[in-house]
């Protein structure tokens, strides 16, 4: 079986990972210190994919399904 992750984004992630044990792992715009595990893993998956890593796609999110109502006829037994 293929590997899902290369090894260079595992590499990132246990980067981030280290980063933000050490409280050095900052966030966004807001540059927040990371204190949860699975924020670490996020941005070593993000940066290993904006610089081309074999990395699956994100998950989008889940859109509504629009049921459609049928009318149900009745039918006559003749």
């Amino acid at each position: 079986m293929a590997r899902k992750y290369s090894k260079g984004a595992a590499k990132k992630v246990e980067r981030a990972m280290h980063k933000r044990k050490k409280g050095t792992l900052k966030s966004g715009r807001s540059g927040k210190t990371v204190k949860s595990r699975k924020q670490a893993i996020a941005i070593g998956l993000s940066e290993a994919r904006k610089e081309g890593k074999k990395v699956p796609s994100k998950k989008s999110a889940k859109k509504s399904r629009k049921t459609k109502k049928t009318k149900k006829t009745k039918r006559s037994k003749s």
